[in-house]
């Protein structure tokens, strides 16, 4: 009997099994990330609350408001925020280009209603 041995692997099905793994992978993460996964928690006699997640204000280089991704005017802006609670933390998204009015404006907004916590995002300079 003779025994030969490979001389080469045909990796195709090899690859298109990753590449099936990969597309549930993925899939799978997209699911999990937008929270579309409903899920529903057990209940405790105890618990601590959550840290509040940020209200978003963003402004674009064309220096519309948004807030929550959702455009609005700077009186919506007001009203979005009135119904806040004054502890909830506020994240401000401003483009660098925008006039320095409009981000005074917002701040105005956010200092009037009496929120605290307020924070600007910024990219680190590499």
């Amino acid at each position: 009997m003779d025994e030969h041995g490979f001389n080469n692997m045909n990796v195709i099905p090899l690859v298109d099994v990753m590449l099936v793994l990969l597309v549930i992978v993925l899939t799978t993460s997209t699911f999990i990330a937008a929270g579309a996964i409903p899920v529903q928690l057990p209940e405790a006699a105890s618990s601590v609350a959550a840290p509040l997640e940020p209200s978003t204000i963003e402004v674009d280089a064309r220096g519309r408001l948004y807030l929550e991704s959702r455009s609005v005017s700077l009186a919506e802006l007001r009203r979005g925020l009135g119904s806040e609670e004054r502890s909830r933390p506020i994240l401000i998204k401003a483009d660098r280009s925008i006039a320095l009015q409009t981000f005074v404006d917002v701040m105005d907004v956010v200092k009037e209603l009496g929120f605290t916590q307020v924070s600007l995002q910024t990219e680190k300079i590499s």
